[in-house]
């Protein structure tokens, strides 16, 4: 039943001509008492949202083993996005060249302080800077930042507190929860009324499959797409065992993402 009321048309292709190892796979519809959301994955943490005309490009990044024109290629394939969320600085989710390859003169780019800093003066200017707790709106879209660190000893000079945010969307009466990379922290533990969530679980930058399964029982989105889940060594962690251990708590989504 709880496929049902939330989503209209599963899993289908996407009419987006691209490049020769672009892969995106499809997209997934979300539907919403504002109308529909697309759900678009891309690559590893990136992905665009689609609502009421706009896009919303998450964390572009480059794809595995991407170099010169085939960085950008992907993106400038895809429709220009007017916001783009930027979680943090990392490399696989902030990448300047795609930024000025797809950002057209009115594209807001979302971002915390850190990541602004590091950017070309001509991107620096389309950048609304946000911390955790702070609130605004995509449009018609409003959008807080939340919190995105490590809790583990031995992770957290990966992603220290404070200088990364994951993003709550609320498109008409559903909040899409985008993690970044981030363990289940305090603030993150009791998220209210999450929809839809993007989870991480990989090893070593932000957490294994059970704890990402132990996070999503405890906060108990509708539906969670597991994401970001390619390790350090280049092997991906066992999502099958994630569905399994996520049980009835959420309706687990597998997409492909690498």
């Amino acid at each position: 039943m709880m496929q049902k009321h939330l989503w209209t048309a599963g899993f289908v292709a996407l009419a987006l001509s691209l490049p020769a190892g672009a892969q995106v796979a499809g997209s997934d519809h979300i539907a919403t008492s504002g109308g529909p959301v697309d759900i678009v994955p891309i690559h590893h943490a990136s992905m665009m949202l689609a609502y009421k005309g706009a896009h919303i490009l998450i964390d572009p990044a480059p794809l595995d083993g991407a170099q010169g024109d085939a960085v950008t290629a992907p993106y400038k394939a895809m429709p220009r996005p007017d916001f783009i969320l930027i979680t943090h600085i990392h490399g696989n989710h902030f990448n300047a060249p795609i930024l000025e390859a797809v950002s057209g003169p009115n594209t807001l780019i979302v971002a915390p302080q850190n990541v602004r800093d590091a950017m070309p003066a001509a991107l620096q200017a389309k950048v609304r800077v946000m911390k955790n707790g702070d609130t605004g709106a995509l449009g018609a879209v409003p959008v807080e930042a939340v919190a995105m660190y490590n809790t583990t000893p031995a992770r957290m000079n990966f992603h220290p507190k404070g200088l990364g945010n994951g993003y709550v969307l609320t498109f008409g009466d559903k909040r899409v929860y985008i993690a970044g990379d981030t363990e289940e922290t305090p603030e993150l533990e009791h998220l209210r009324s999450i929809d839809v969530a993007f989870i991480p679980a990989n090893l070593p930058y932000t957490q294994t499959v059970e704890a990402a399964a132990k996070w999503v029982k405890d906060f108990k989105p509708r539906m969670v797409f597991p994401y970001h889940y390619r390790n350090q060594d280049g092997s991906t962690a066992d999502m099958a065992a994630f569905s399994t251990l996520v049980g009835n708590a959420s309706l687990v989504r597998l997409r492909k993402w690498y």
